[in-house]
This record gives structure tokens, C-alpha cells and sequence, in this order.
């Protein structure tokens, strides 16, 4: 992953500030919004970037992280339908040139590529790794019989 880059993250969160931390720590500049300040907590003290207390479904939010200027954004909050619209606001108005949103139904994953943007289900990914693991079990145990 190429560094330094801005790299703009709504939703502070488990997965928010992971990601902040990961991205700050590997040279990128970040900025991170989250409504709930406490959130911000979860940041390591290492954390070099941006703290932004508002809401990002705000346009107000996104002109004062100066999302016009951030390479990525990353829409991680717990609501799909705030993901989606945050991911499409900064797509189309702000122009950012890669989008990425986590969504938790994956029905919705075609709409959000329908629109451009790329997502993460924990869901689909989940299932995904379950389903192989289940099968894996399988074959081994189908080995050891044989």
C-alpha cells in the first residue's frame, strides 16, 4: 500500500480506529470523524492524524476534513444506509478517487458497486471464511479415512 496519502475515515469505532492507527503509523495522513468524542479514545497514542467531531452525513463534516482532498475514504460506521450515503457524497460531490464502505447485508454489495464504490461485508466475508473452513475440515477428515 502506497503511504503518504490522505486518507479520510468516518466511524471511530472498533474498525475506525483500527484502521487509523495502521494507516497513521505506515506514513499516511489521516483524519478521522466520528460523532461520539469518547470514540476518539480508542486512538493510540502514536496516532498522528485528525480528529473531526461531527457528522459525517454533514456537508459542513466533510468540507472541514477537506474531503476534496483526500485520495481515499473509508465509511466503517455500524449503519449501511450512513455508509452508503457518505460513500456517494464523497464520490460524486468531493470527487474522491477511491471509495470504500463497509456493509453489513450483502444484498446491498451490488448497489454499492453499481455506484462505484467498493465495500468490505463482514457478512460475505465471514461466510466466505466459515464455509472453507468447513470444507477444509472435511477434506482432512475425508483424508484421514481413506
Amino acid at each position: 500500500m502506497k503511504n503518504n496519502r490522505f486518507i479520510a475515515i468516518v466511524g471511530c469505532g472498533r474498525l475506525g480506529s483500527h484502521l487509523a492507527n495502521h494507516l497513521s503509523r505506515a506514513g499516511n495522513s489521516v483524519v478521522v470523524i466520528d460523532m461520539d468524542e469518547s470514540t476518539f479514545n480508542d486512538l493510540s497514542p502514536d496516532f498522528s492524524g485528525f480528529r473531526v467531531h461531527g457528522d459525517a452525513t454533514q456537508m459542513a463534516v466533510l468540507k472541514e476534513t477537506k474531503a476534496n482532498k483526500a485520495d481515499v475514504l473509508i465509511a466503517t460506521t455500524h449503519e449501511d444506509n450512513v455508509n452508503l450515503m457518505v460513500a456517494q457524497v464523497a464520490r460524486r460531490i468531493f470527487n474522491v478517487p477511491h471509495v470504500l464502505a463497509r456493509v453489513f447485508d450483502p444484498k446491498r454489495e451490488a448497489v454499492y458497486a453499481q455506484l462505484g464504490i467498493d465495500t468490505i461485508c463482514p457478512t460475505s466475508v465471514a461466510a466466505k471464511m466459515f464455509l472453507q473452513a468447513v470444507a477444509n475440515g472435511t477434506a482432512e477428515r475425508e483424508g484421514a479415512q481413506s
